[in-house]
Order: structure tokens, then C-alpha cells, then sequence
């Protein structure tokens, strides 16, 4: 059984990573459907929380149903972020976790995200003084190193767990390396195997479909995998992975009908959180990949990228499913 300090999560927990603009509670909400054991809110401003701005207080939402949570913040300045992880706090989420991947320039052009990857004692430093502020268990994400020339990863992950942190995910790239390039789990596998660990080790990156996962975690020894960009219109891979580990069996793509009925139900959700313009306008960056590979969809996905109504939404993806349930 894998635990995040008392916090149960399986043999081998499946995790949502926080993605900015995608991992919100409505997309959250349809993953947990589906099986995901723990799940992180969109990456939140500590400067931004503890000045109240709407758009960072507004990331805490979450709802029960999506329990264990975490809370991911990321700042440059130790007392902001102290202040952030005490305000987090207060909505009583399962975890804090800490941003140390986010490879944005304006974010680490600060000092931020994967930007603190310049400054390992700052990263320490800030690291242990969150720990003490708060309650939670507190966790980190981060990546390799900063380059090709400073992979200080297995360092780094010794120096987190010393200070307190009850589990580390790490993404298989440096902060200068393109999605492009493909993930290296070498040196994941040498923190889970460094006989000084003993917190939870997951890892991040290229995990994109059952058999990948099925690699990574017979290859690399870690205890869980963090899901990404495998996600994007496609909640189902969750369910999909842990059927793999277990049954070394493909599940079949979900149809028609079910991709329709989770599209509504992930719109649905976004309408109540952000209201009916809004949440349709920003829905449509979704479409795409919920239908994707369907023959034909294109003259769809324009119509879904022109309508502004929930009504005609769901007009439309009656018609795909009478369409593509005919052929």
C-alpha cells in the first residue's frame, strides 16, 4: 500500500498532474470518475493568493468527490509562499504540494516553478519553511535538474525528503528540454532506488497510454505514475491503465455514445463553475481531443467552435452521436 504520510492510496496509485488551464474541477470531477487516485489543482500564484485575487482564490475550489486533493502553489519569495501554503490550508485540502516544474519563461524567469532549479539552497530553504508553516503533508513536484548540465535530481530529492516532504514526483526532463524530446526515467529510477528514500517516489512524463505506464513501472521501480498530457480529452486512461497492470489486456476505446455523455458531463460542470459563455467558450479547447481520430469531425468542430450556448452544445453532440451511431 502506497501512503502520502497517513494518506492510503493503493497499490499503485494513477495521478492527475496540475496542468494551467486544464486541470480544473470540472475536468478533475470526470478523471475521478474514472479512477484517478489523486488529483492537484491548476498551479496557483502565492503572490496572487495572499493579495486575494479572484483568479488564484478561485483555483482552490474543489469538491469532495475529488478526495485526496492537493493544493500546488509556486512562488520565488519563502515568505510568500509560507503565507500561500497557511491559506491553502484553510480550505482543508488532503496535501500542499509545491511547483518546482512549471518550465514557463515569465515563471522562471523569476526565480519560480523549474526556475528555483538555479538556486538548490533557495529550493531547500523554501521547501523546509513550508513544511513547518503548515499542518498538511507537503509534497513537490519538479524535473531533472535545470540543463543537461546540472541533472542534481537524486541530490535534490535526498535534500526534500531531509526537510520533510511526504512524497516527490518528478518529470522526466530538464526545465530547457521540449516536450519533443522523450521523457528519460533513468535517473527517476535512481531516486526510487537510492536506499536514503523513503517517501513515495512517482513519476512524470510520456506516460500516455496503458503500455507506456506498464514500462515505466517495470522498468523504473517507482510507485506511482502521474498522468499529463495523456489525459487531454481522454478521463478514460485512468481506467484504462489499471485494467492493463492488472489484466495485461487492452480495454476497448470507449464509443460514441460514451465519449458524447462525459464531453457533456465535463461541459456541464464547467458552465455551473464559470458560467455559460464563459465555460462553453473555454470548453473548446477540448473538442479536438475528445473526438479525436473520428472520421468526418471536422465540419462538427467548427460548428462546436461556433456556438456560445449550452443548449446548442448539447444539440450538436446528439447529432454526432445519431451521426456516428449510424455509420
Amino acid at each position: 500500500m502506497v501512503k502520502i504520510d497517513n494518506i492510503p492510496l493503493g497499490e499503485f496509485p494513477i495521478l492527475l498532474a496540475p496542468m494551467e488551464d486544464v486541470s480544473d474541477p470540472p475536468f478533475r470531477y470526470v478523471c475521478k470518475m474514472f479512477g484517478a487516485d489523486v488529483m492537484y489543482t491548476e498551479f496557483i500564484s502565492s503572490e496572487g493568493l495572499i493579495r486575494d485575487a479572484d483568479k488564484s482564490v478561485k483555483k482552490l475550489d474543489f469538491d469532495e468527490f475529488e478526495r485526496p486533493i492537493g493544493i500546488q502553489i509556486f512562488g520565488h519569495d519563502i515568505d510568500s509562499m509560507v503565507k500561500a501554503a497557511q491559506y491553502a490550508e484553510r480550505t482543508n485540502p488532503d496535501l500542499i504540494d509545491i511547483n518546482y516544474g512549471c518550465p514557463v519563461r515569465k515563471v522562471v524567469a523569476k526565480g519560480a516553478g523549474s526556475g528555483i532549479l538555479n538556486d538548490i539552497p533557495k529550493m531547500v530553504k523554501m521547501t523546509e519553511a513550508v513544511v513547518k508553516a503548515v499542518n498538511l503533508p507537503v509534497t513537490v513536484k519538479t524535473r531533472l535538474g535545470y540543463d543537461d548540465e546540472h541533472k542534481e535530481i537524486v541530490d535534490i530529492a535526498e535534500r526534500l525528503q531531509d526537510v520533510g516532504i511526504k512524497a516527490i514526483t518528478i518529470h522526466g526532463r530538464t526545465r530547457t528540454q521540449r516536450p519533443r524530446i522523450p521523457a528519460d526515467w533513468t535517473l527517476i529510477g535512481e531516486v526510487k532506488n537510492n536506499p536514503r528514500m523513503n517517501i513515495p517516489v512517482f513519476g512524470n512524463g510520456d506516460v500516455i497510454s496503458p503500455e507506456s505506464a506498464k514500462h515505466f513501472k517495470d522498468n523504473y521501480g517507482v510507485d506511482g505514475l502521474m498522468v499529463a498530457r495523456g489525459s487531454y480529452g481522454n478521463p478514460w486512461i485512468f481506467r484504462s491503465i489499471k485494467h492493463y497492470l492488472k489484466h495485461s489486456e487492452l480495454l476497448p476505446a470507449p464509443d460514441i455514445s460514451e465519449r458524447v455523455k462525459i464531453s457533456l458531463i465535463h461541459l456541464e460542470r464547467s458552465v455551473d463553475w464559470k458560467g455559460e459563455r464563459r465555460g462553453v467558450l473555454e470548453f473548446r479547447k477540448h473538442w479536438s481531443d475528445y473526438f479525436k481520430g473520428y472520421p468526418n469531425f471536422k465540419p462538427f468542430r467548427q460548428k462546436l467552435m461556433d456556438v456560445e450556448s449550452f443548449e446548442e452544445v448539447k444539440s450538436l453532440l446528439k447529432e454526432i452521436r445519431d451521426y456516428y451511431n449510424c455509420d
